[in-house]
């Protein structure tokens, strides 16, 4: 399918199944309507999640295939390391960014002042592992089990040492190589047949999504939720086409264009790695990123890059700060600032990222954990918003690396 044709049915997909999931809610019917039962937690439910099943099956093979792919090249030229460096400090960089910008446009607005704290319950958050437990973590003891588990951190080491063992291994690892960048070449494909069926699967979630949900969770938490939406914005169109511009030297609106399709499919599946598939297809054959530093970074930001998620622990910080009427010092902002950086690259593994990672900076500036009840109606709407800043995070890094080490190829990006 052309990918103009294709961007406009995942948008037209992704719109009908708003409206008529809306619809669906405004009806009010009762869980056990034929409607229900059958359509929308029958039909459009299965569907939905088989869209998701299909694309997470891609994560483990593509990102073990790719990165292997990509270090067996790259450390043969003798870049990866610098290339890592790069792309790892541009990741601290940007999240320490949107930090920032939550938690000073998050005292602009005050979106927790006068909240009635009586709607609150009760929130167990799960337990996040010491700094300790992260590092030991990281290296897999079974990469077999790592893949099964879907442990990236432990793929992610075992894909980039094993690219290296490939470069020294001489004419054995040039035939292997080779092999990788074959079924590179393969997974790519099965990625052009799921986004072929992307639209009718986007359309499902939508459907299933707003058809429970509706609108009306917002309603309580609108300063929160708006006050999130704003610095997603600022992010999004001040921090990444800054960096698109005066750093890689790119037209952002280009840049932009080329993305719409990923943005699209994170915003239907709220996730960074279902989308992983998509965003680096986009990447490569989009924006101009050699497979030698796409394969590389993409699934790299994917785990460690979360912009989005930080944002909502910034802002989240002053609004329960607000709620409970606990004062942050200057110290506390800073350990804020500190804690959500270093967690986004910590837990980055464990599901239900966004929750834990902030019930670990809540816990370190002394406010109630219990607060994160206050926001957890309409996290799921905001979640895919804050996906969107991230897998769009991995391009930027991806091309503004690229630029710096002559790794782009400036056709494929000015080509329609």
């Amino acid at each position: 399918m052309d990918r103009s044709k294709l961007t406009r049915n995942i948008l037209l997909g992704m719109l009908l199944g708003l409206v008529l999931g809306s619809l669906i809610h405004a009806m009010a019917l009762d869980t056990s309507s034929l409607l229900t039962v059958y359509v929308v937690d029958g039909i459009f439910d299965v569907g939905g999640k088989v869209f998701i099943a299909s694309l997470k099956l891609l994560v483990v093979p593509l990102v073990f295939v790719s990165l292997v792919s990509g270090a067996s090249n790259l450390s043969g030229e003798g870049h990866m390391g610098r290339i890592g460096i790069k792309a790892v400090g541009l990741y601290l960089m940007t999240t320490a960014i949107a930090i920032c910008l939550a938690l000073l446009l998050a005292n602009l607005i005050n979106p927790g002042m006068g909240f009635n704290m009586a709607t609150a319950t009760e929130f167990v958050a799960k337990e996040s592992p010491s700094l300790k437990q992260v590092v030991i973590n990281i290296f897999p003891t079974n990469p077999i089990q790592a893949m099964a588990e879907t442990n990236m951190l432990q793929i992610i080491v075992f894909a980039i040492l094993l690219g290296v063992a490939i470069t020294k291994a001489g004419a054995h690892g040039e035939r292997l190589r080779d092999t990788f960048n074959d079924w590179n070449e393969v997974v790519m494909r099965l990625v052009l047949m799921l986004m072929n069926v992307a639209p009718i699967g986007v359309f499902c979630l939508m459907v299933t999504l707003f058809s429970k949900m509706g609108f009306s969770a917002i309603s309580q938490l609108i300063y929160y939720f708006v006050a999130v939406l704003l610095v997603l914005m600022v992010h999004f169109f001040v921090t990444y086409p800054m960096l698109i511009r005066f750093v890689a030297g790119l037209n952002p609106i280009t840049f932009y264009k080329k993305m719409m399709p990923v943005m699209v499919f994170a915003f239907s599946t709220s996730s960074s790695g279902a989308t992983l598939p998509v965003t680096l297809e986009a990447v490569k054959k989009r924006l101009g990123v050699k497979n030698q530093v796409a394969s590389f970074i993409i699934p790299l930001g994917a785990t460690i890059n979360m912009d989005g998620t930080a944002i909502m622990q910034g802002v989240a910080t002053v609004f329960i700060a607000q709620a409970f009427n606990v004062d942050i010092s200057l110290s506390g902002y800073l350990m804020v600032i500190l804690t959500a950086t270093l967690a986004s690259i910590g837990t980055a593994g464990v599901p239900g990222v966004g929750l834990i990672t902030l019930a670990l900076v809540l816990t370190q500036v002394g406010l109630p954990v219990e607060g994160i009840a206050l926001i957890i109606g309409v996290d799921r709407l905001l979640d895919m918003t804050r996906t969107v800043v991230n897998v769009v995070g991995d391009a930027t890094v991806a091309t503004v690396v690229a630029r710096s080490e002559g790794q782009f190829e400036q056709a494929i990006f000015d080509s329609e």
